[in-house]
């Protein structure tokens, strides 16, 4: 009878293993697309590149902050 257990035991890991590993990926896996991230010149907060500023090689994080890089340089 405890052979009988165990081969159940072993055939029911078997069978969960193979169809964890069987498994498709999600629509939601897929669909991920990382951005790069950037660090604001002025004040140092990183924000997606996609959304920062670039003027003179740097990114900022606003056009106030452009601003005040390009007064501080003259």
């Amino acid at each position: 009878m405890s052979r009988l257990i165990f081969l159940f035991a072993v055939a029911a890991a078997v069978y969960w293993l193979l169809k964890s590993y069987s498994k498709q990926p999600t629509k939601k896996d897929e669909t991920f697309n990382a951005e790069d991230m950037v660090r604001c010149s002025k004040c140092g907060v990183h924000l997606p590149k996609s959304e920062s500023i670039l003027a003179g090689g740097e990114f900022f994080c606003s056009e106030a902050h452009r601003l005040e890089n390009a007064e501080g340089k003259k």
